[in-house]
């Protein structure tokens, strides 16, 4: 199933029960998430969405994506469409 959200878009694949993400804001990769590590970023985000600087992530270990607390925000809202997929 196809997931296009406002900050990333996706796959989840019910056979594997995991989420590949294709895309975060205008950057592509293909990082497999599963529901425990998509729960764990959820919660980090969640706890702080509302510092200042925003918050980044690392692609690859290398490539590292800058977010606001509005794309924190949406971030969010992109997981929560994602977490009922599991099972």
């Amino acid at each position: 199933m196809r997931l296009d959200g406002n900050i990333i878009t996706g796959e989840f694949d019910q056979q594997t029960n995991e989420f590949t993400l294709k895309q975060i804001k205008h950057f592509t990769t293909e990082s497999t998430i599963k529901e425990s590590q998509l729960n764990a970023l959820a919660e980090y985000l969640d706890q702080h969405k509302d510092e200042e600087d925003g918050q980044v992530l690392s692609l690859y270990d290398q490539l590292l994506v800058r977010l606001n607390q509005e794309e924190i925000d949406l971030f969010l809202k992109d997981l929560d469409k994602i977490k009922p997929l599991y099972h």
